[in-house]
């Protein structure tokens, strides 16, 4: 395998820029409308992981962990408004952008190089933008550092850049991810819109017993007159880090008392809605709806899965997966854990975010002192 022949077989080679690309948009487009009136039970729609499937798992060639590398790719919050403006001078970029503009019906690339900031950072536009940036700034490694994407042996991506993560591994075409990522985030915009509610960045301590704190967090949302209240761990991010989602009443119950329930730290997440709780249920049958008009296949690569911090076994599984994904917590410590965890003296591979932001970096320090020395961020603004 020559130069960046991994990348260009997992995100440049796949892409669709022809007039085949509009009438694909157009037949997705057309599923969806219909599966909107689908009265399936959401919770029938969470099932299937476990359904039994024919093992299609092709053997992954090994390598030894310092001739190896580990590319990672960020989700909803590390948008910036300015980034890609580093990567536009790299092939393939501005086609994806160009493709973006085709598939959302508006300018991406000028959201993402302009803003306003009020707009980038919607949900409906931000995923999507951090979607394609993070797979811009992968073309930029490819062609910076080609041997890092050919010694690829692992990714793995937070919520939305798991779909990043699939793409960059072969399991999913570019074009069609970003269909998904748009109706995905069309639908976790309109769920969020229905309910005032939000997300909770908390540092605890060892006595921080996080089911208990949102149990009297929901108790008191019950006091307040609301019926069913939400508030569960959205995020596992690194030991004692976590973030807490639900109703809004909730979220604030909590700030008020984070020293009662040995939270040293809460920070409130500029997101504007319980993003990976069952506040996002009305969100799942049209992602579901768009999934699956998708091609899934085995990746090149192994790709870990947020629901439970594993590597996906089974292209069959995909679907399922990232439709339960938006009402399940994102495990990332657990992933951390799995990538990173080996016997002592062992080397670690080298790990590149794919920016905007280095959050991923910061929780891999947290997570493993030792392996973020390998650690480095690909910038996705413009070079000084």
């Amino acid at each position: 395998m020559g130069g960046c022949s991994l990348l260009r077989s997992c995100v440049c080679r796949r892409l669709l820029y022809n007039g085949h690309q509009a009438v694909q948009s157009q037949r997705w487009a057309s599923n969806t409308d219909r599966g909107r009136g689908n009265e399936e039970d959401i919770a029938s729609l969470l099932e299937g992981a476990e359904v039994d499937r024919e093992d299609t798992e092709k053997p992954q060639p090994s390598r030894s962990p310092s001739d190896s590398s580990v590319v990672l790719f960020p989700g909803q919050g590390s948008q910036q408004v300015g980034m890609g403006s580093g990567l536009l001078k790299y092939p393939n970029v501005r086609a994806m952008f160009q493709t973006a503009h085709r598939v959302l019906g508006y300018d991406l690339l000028d959201l993402c190089l302009k803003g306003p900031p009020e707009m980038l950072n919607k949900t409906v536009h931000c995923q999507p933008a951090v979607f394609i940036t993070s797979l811009a700034a992968a073309e930029k490694l490819s062609q910076e550092d080609p041997e890092a994407v050919e010694k690829c042996v692992v990714t793995a991506g937070f919520s939305v850049g798991e779909f990043a993560a699939l793409v960059f591994a072969g399991a999913l075409d570019f074009t069609e991810a970003l269909y998904a990522v748009k109706i995905r985030a069309e639908a976790m915009q309109e769920a969020s819109d229905a309910v005032p509610s939000g997300m909770l960045s908390v540092v605890g301590t060892s006595k921080t017993r996080y089911h208990l704190v949102c149990a009297e967090a929901e108790e008191h949302c019950k006091t307040l007159g609301i019926a069913e209240p939400v508030c569960k761990v959205a995020n596992f991010l690194f030991p004692n880090g976590r973030v807490i989602a639900g109703h809004m009443e909730a979220i604030q119950f909590l700030q008020k008392n984070s020293k009662k329930f040995s939270i040293s730290r809460t920070k409130l997440l500029p997101v504007s809605g319980a993003f990976h709780t069952p506040l996002m249920e009305p969100a799942v049958e049209p992602l579901r709806n768009a999934l699956k008009t998708l091609s899934f296949k085995q990746p090149l690569i192994n790709v870990y899965c947020n629901v439970d911090g594993k590597r996906y076994r089974h292209a069959s599984a995909m679907e399922d997966l990232l439709a339960k994904q938006l009402v399940s917590p994102v495990k990332w410590e657990q992933t951390m854990h799995a990538i990173y965890e080996r016997k002592q003296g062992t080397n670690f591979p080298w790990t590149f975010e794919m920016g905007p932001g280095i959050q991923l970096g910061t929780m891999l320090r947290i997570c493993n002192l030792k392996a973020w020395k390998f650690y480095k961020n690909i910038d996705v603004f413009e070079n000084d």
